[in-house]
């Protein structure tokens, strides 16, 4: 049974988040008798509330304040306000996620020694290696059920997957699999297996697919050291004159402002929410925000180079059926810069529902082009490119100079340039995926451009150095002993795989961290 706790209770670890990093922190810490708060500002929706249908979907589980946008990225002009989906709701953006679950590879936690320095992008190495992450890799995968992982099967490939392989087999691809997914393919955790009835990214009204809401929560829950406070907004985090901060100030369901005292913070908001509370944080003794004396609070926003690639056949392929990713292609996600770019991406089989692919197929397009590919739906095949993004300084965070939010909140000024690594990518995956469909008999190919509904990384980074970066190798602030990130937000670097695993990894590492410094007292 959960436990309420005392707004001035200032022993608890607040918590800011509860998504992949933030649910799997509270969780990790209240197994450990440590007492939690954790404030998300969505609603609790169990599973059972999940609604199959997309724009029904996402008007329950979406962030939908508004933000602005400014760069050279399409994302600007077709969705200026919404550039970014991310979730606002108890589970964050485990609740709506396609489930895939990839380990970084060795030279992505090194890219600065492995590509060198490369004008117009801030590259940095991690202060972790993947050595050092393998033993909280294979905890995450056990924890969170992936397939491919601990003897439990892949799961069974669609007809969009089948496509995905013939062609991979006739390009010459080796490593083409239905992916490592944190969705069970067995009965597992006192949840069900893939039932294979498609909508995954609406939620998984099974309960099949690894969530936040309905695994960590509720367990961390059941130990009576952890409380989940829905409708609770963060507004701005305090401090005493020594720096060390105090407790966090939110508004809860009513509107109403509180502040819940702490004796450590972790802000685990998304890589767009958290330097904007950290920002907003400002104050006479940090005039630039909270742990911001490196100026990095914001920067180096990572979003992955993506794009998709969807191909007209003869026969129907209905690749909405089954899984939303249902396979994947790895042979590209090697460093191999004789393709002309640095790092590699992914090639993961996609599905949009009839109503999303209207609006992402190319947005604001119409006419006979068109209407004749949506007229062929049921025979379309598609994939989703997935590929490591250039860090740059420009590309960040900032807070609105007028624009707020209905708590007086500045709004989150989005900007974003690709940089020419990042198109020379993009291009090349466009004509593989192309090349793919076109050697299995497609009709008609066409690449997409990004969704705003992609990963939302950097702006908070890990760094060996106080100057390059906000926090060091356990997402503990430089600035500030007791202040953790603990989301995308501290990623060095984007690699080329889906996060999530990674955040999962990185939260159970950084569990046993504080713990260890709660108690020898040192924080």
């Amino acid at each position: 049974m959960a436990a309420p706790f005392d707004l001035k209770n200032d022993g608890v670890v607040v918590i800011i988040g509860s998504g992949a990093g933030g649910g799997t922190l509270g969780n990790e810490l209240a197994q450990k008798g440590i007492d939690v708060v954790i404030l998300e500002a969505g609603a609790r929706h169990e599973y059972e509330d999940f609604i199959n249908d997309e724009w029904d979907s996402f008007a329950q589980l979406a962030w939908k304040d508004k933000r602005t946008t400014s760069g050279d990225w399409r994302v600007a002009k077709d969705f200026p306000n919404l550039p970014a989906w991310i979730v606002k709701s108890v589970g964050g953006s485990t609740t709506h996620w396609a489930g895939a679950s990839l380990r970084f590879q060795e030279h992505e936690f090194k890219t600065l020694s492995t590509y060198g320095k490369l004008e117009g992008a801030n590259l940095l190495d991690w202060p972790v290696t993947l050595a050092e992450m393998e033993p909280y890799y294979t905890k995450a995968e056990a924890k969170m059920g992936v397939t491919g992982t601990n003897e439990w099967p892949r799961l069974p490939g669609n007809n969009n997957f089948k496509v995905l392989k013939a062609g991979a087999d006739k390009l010459g691809y080796k490593e083409c699999h239905t992916g490592n997914m944190a969705i069970n393919s067995v009965e597992r955790d006192d949840r069900n297996s893939c039932q294979q009835t498609g909508f995954c990214f609406q939620g998984c009204k099974w309960g099949a697919k690894w969530s936040t809401l309905y695994t960590e929560i509720p367990k961390g829950e059941a130990t009576g050291h952890l409380e989940v406070r829905p409708n609770s907004m963060a507004i701005k985090i305090n401090h005493d004159a020594s720096g060390k901060v105090t407790g966090v100030v939110y508004a809860d369901k009513d509107g109403k402002l509180q502040e819940q005292k702490a004796r450590i913070v972790a802000v685990a908001g998304n890589s767009i929410e958290s330097p904007r509370l950290l920002l907003n944080s400002e104050s006479s003794k940090f005039p630039h925000g909270l742990a911001n004396s490196s100026g990095q609070v914001g920067r180096n926003y990572m979003r992955h180079t993506t794009g998709s690639v969807y191909a007209i056949f003869d026969k129907p392929v209905h690749m909405y059926r089954g899984t939303t990713m249902a396979g994947i292609i790895r042979d590209e996600a090697r460093h191999d810069p004789a393709r002309g770019f640095v790092g590699g991406y992914e090639m993961e089989t996609l599905s949009l529902g009839l109503p999303f692919m209207a609006a992402f197929l190319d947005p604001g397009a119409w006419g006979r082009s068109f209407t004749t590919a949506l007229d062929h739906y049921d025979h379309m095949a598609g994939l989703w490119i997935v590929g490591e993004d250039m860090p740059r300084a420009e590309n960040r965070i900032t807070l609105h100079g007028d624009e707020k939010d209905e708590h007086g909140m500045p709004v989150a000024d989005v900007h974003f340039d690709d940089h020419p690594n990042d198109t020379a990518m993009r291009d090349h995956a466009y004509k593989q995926g192309s090349a793919l469909y076109a050697a299995v008999g497609a009709t008609r190919t066409f690449p997409t451009p990004p969704y705003p509904s992609t990963h939302n990384l950097g702006t908070n980074r890990m760094s060996e150095k106080a100057a390059d970066g906000v926090v060091n190798k356990h997402g503990q602030a430089h600035d500030i002993k007791n202040l953790f990130v603990s989301d995308g937000s501290q990623f060095t670097s984007g690699g080329a795989e889906n996060p999530t695993l990674t955040i999962v990894s990185l939260a159970i590492r950084q569990a046993e961290y504080i713990a260890k410094q709660m108690s020898t007292k040192t924080i």
